[in-house]
């Protein structure tokens, strides 16, 4: 089993870069203002009670914040918070090690669970509806069960994929929030703030460079602005302005829509060794020597977004859009497509 990470209430690490950049607060995180002020309803709520926040199911596209609302609920409530995976999940065993050594009203983060082992779901489903564990001590026909009373804690699951949950473990998180990719004007900020934590100098056009290019994802935005920044130190005194911000991104061959080698190359291969599609996602997957995942989690949800692929019965197919980026000419097939 993994070994967790633990959280004193309302403090957050800085030994990483990334955690640097993290907001700390709900009025610190840019963006989502349906999904913060559903939230910030049901912390105060849950702090005027005293109880416990109810559990919540955290679903969207990977980078857009997630576990940072973790960690935010966990500082607005100023409770422990305790961070593990699904994958990591193993055996009952590992639940029960969590469950049992939570303080009240600790939040209990676990990423990716939608990847929790089936056989470890049921556990879940007592200990989040009544504080209660059962355990099997035992054996063969010596067997029996202890039940474990647990303290009053708050289950934040996330996901990227909502629709691989069962209906009995989504059913019991009381709280669902979707998280939606971000604009540019909202990704803009996020931009400014980051260089402001990085003391790095960067002007409005350059913070606007970057998230045009950022595929509507702050950890997408954050990663690129640490490269521009480094383009910007060795090759223009260190400030970023649209004209260093373009000529770094380009650098990195990442295009004006945001899209990087292998997002091209999905759509070249889409186009020109299957003439546009449909082509199967396995098959896509073996000709740009990639997993069927990365592409269906990472690359896809932005490629569809951007009108650039479309799923189809038999696969994915690129409509007239992606053959125009490419600078190809698209069949009449397509035509229609965008």
């Amino acid at each position: 089993m993994t070994e967790p990470r633990i959280q004193t209430p309302g403090a957050f690490s800085e030994d990483d870069f990334e955690h640097t950049l993290r907001p700390r607060r709900l009025d610190e995180f840019v963006g989502q203002e349906s999904v913060k002020n559903q939230l910030a309803v049901a912390v105060e709520a849950a702090r005027g009670r005293e109880e416990a926040l109810d559990h919540v199911l955290l679903a969207g596209p990977p980078g857009l914040g997630k576990t940072s609302l973790a960690q935010i609920l966990a500082a607005e409530l100023e409770v422990g918070f305790v961070q593990t995976a699904g994958p990591a999940l193993e055996r009952k065993g590992d639940v029960a090690a969590f469950l049992t050594a939570l303080e009240p009203r600790s939040v209990f983060f676990v990423d990716e669970v939608h990847r929790l082992p089936r056989a470890l779901e049921e556990t879940f489903y007592p200990a989040m509806e009544d504080l209660r564990l059962p355990i099997t001590v035992g054996q063969g026909a010596g067997a029996r069960v202890v039940t474990l009373d647990l303290p009053p804690f708050t289950l934040i699951g996330a996901t990227t994929r909502a629709g691989l949950l069962t209906t009995p473990l989504r059913d019991r998180f009381g709280i669902h929030q979707r998280l939606e990719h971000y604009g540019p004007d909202d990704l803009a900020r996020i931009v400014r703030r980051s260089a402001a934590i990085l003391e790095a100098e960067i002007e409005d056009a350059g913070a606007r460079a970057i998230a045009q290019r950022a595929r509507g994802t702050p950890r997408v935005a954050n990663r690129l602005l640490k490269r521009v920044r480094d383009y910007a130190e060795v090759r223009a005194g260190g400030v970023i302005s649209a004209e260093i911000a373009d000529a770094a991104l380009d650098m990195l061959e990442v295009d004006a829509a945001g899209l990087d080698r292998l997002d091209r190359a999905i759509l070249r291969t889409i186009c020109e060794k299957f003439g546009g599609g449909p082509v199967g996602l396995s098959t896509l997957a073996v000709a740009v020597g990639e997993e069927q995942d990365t592409i269906e989690d990472v690359y896809e949800p932005y490629l569809l977004q951007s009108g650039l692929i479309q799923r189809t019965p038999r696969g994915r197919a690129a409509t007239a859009r992606a053959w125009r980026h490419l600078g190809l000419e698209p069949p009449k097939s397509a035509a229609a497509l965008f």
